[in-house]
């Protein structure tokens, strides 16, 4: 690991959260330089499941708990709740997930703390707005999916109402906690005043959903229906090609035109519809078809070299079972192999952003569950 610190060099982190959203944030900020410290409860969720040698050191806790000391505090016990208090005393941000009924009757919410620690960025995250009749219900990926119309999408697009295959609620609020956290901070230092920051999951999907898919309903009274015409088309989708699958994704009519020629099909270069000034998206479906029956004609490399040439973008499909070995992934350090201290030889995923002149760096692998009790505790002394 390394000293190279980052961009939050000097910024304290209290993570008191669990599962993805809230450390998933925390280890971003630990990314980019913060000194993160995880208060840990007796049982995260994150820690239970499959595990190589170290009980709580699942795959999914390694991903997320990266660049962190734990420090185990039992926050119904009054003793190490006033610790855990006293570490937010020193901090500059502080993350939770925790219901506010639960911050409430441990003396944990904003006016508690705040008082204590008037600079404190307070960022809570919870499933829905804390001023709405669901304030405080349970909420997972799946619920905000559903609540948030990515749901809807998928049903009216696939024909079936099934949830992304990604924890995409958990990851992009996220990303949203980090970027207002780091807002909140700027403002802080400015003008001295620490902010409690709520990041509703459902509000975050809404908002990042309905970017594209607004569409006609952007308008008031409505020009046409919800729903971005080239996500929605049937037959949107990656394609066979002739040993493998890609993306490829012709765009305007010089695309189309070049696409069909490379393949063969002359008749198709030549078809009216790609030979406008523009694509007709009512055709969309159409050109999908075509664009399937076409690829089978070149193996992926040589539709890459085909796309490469004439500007249509193009991209192999990534097999995950295969990441560790692609040329991309492997030369930008996405995933390199690291010797973990508890679990041995483990991949790492790579920090996505570079910095000139401050960059993030990997300097603590996922802790043991409150292997730096001792130690945090001891810097309140």
């Amino acid at each position: 690991m390394t000293d190279i610190t980052g961009p939050l060099d000097g910024v304290r982190v209290i993570d008191l959260s669990t599962v993805v959203m809230g450390p998933y944030a925390a280890q971003i900020l630990g990314d980019l330089g913060a000194d993160v410290i995880k208060i840990e409860s007796p049982a995260d969720t994150v820690r239970v499941g499959s595990y190589r040698t170290t009980p709580g050191m699942t795959a999914l806790n390694l991903n997320v708990n990266r660049n962190k000391r734990s420090v185990a505090l039992n926050l119904k016990d009054e003793a190490e709740r006033e610790q855990a208090l006293k570490l937010i005393d020193t901090a500059d941000v502080l993350i939770t997930n925790m219901r506010p009924g639960a911050l409430s009757r441990l003396g944990l919410d904003y006016a508690d703390v705040a008082e204590r620690n008037p600079r404190l960025v307070y960022a809570h995250a919870q499933g829905f707005r804390g001023d709405s009749d669901r304030a405080g219900h349970a909420a997972y990926d799946e619920t905000v999916q559903a609540s948030s119309g990515l749901v809807d999408v998928a049903n009216r697009a696939l024909g079936e109402p099934v949830y992304l295959p990604t924890i995409i609620g958990d990851k992009v609020s996220s990303l949203t906690i980090a970027y207002s956290v780091l807002a909140a901070l700027v403002h802080r230092d400015r003008t001295g005043q620490g902010q409690r920051v709520e990041i509703p999951m459902t509000d975050t999907l809404i908002a990042f959903n309905l970017v594209e898919h607004l569409a006609g309903h952007t308008y008031e009274p409505a020009e046409g229906p919800t729903g971005f015409a080239l996500s929605m088309t049937k037959g949107h989708a990656a394609v066979r090609t002739k040993d493998g699958l890609a993306c490829v994704i012709p765009y305007n009519p010089q695309n189309f035109r070049d696409f069909f020629a490379a393949a063969g099909r002359p008749d198709l270069a030549g078809d009216p519809r790609v030979n406008g000034e523009a694509i007709d998206r009512a055709d969309n479906e159409w050109l999908s078809a075509q664009i399937a029956a076409c690829a089978p004609a070149l193996t992926t490399a040589e539709w890459a070299e085909v796309c490469a040439k004439h500007s249509i973008p193009m991209a192999p499909v990534l097999e995950l079972d295969k990441a560790h070995e692609d040329p991309y992934v492997r030369d930008g350090h996405l995933l390199d192999t690291v010797e973990h201290p508890s679990e041995g030889a483990i991949r790492t995923i790579g920090i996505p952003v570079k910095f000139s002149a401050t960059p993030g760096s990997i300097r603590r692998l996922a802790p043991v569950a409150g292997q730096d009790t001792a130690e945090v505790l001891a810097e309140l002394n």
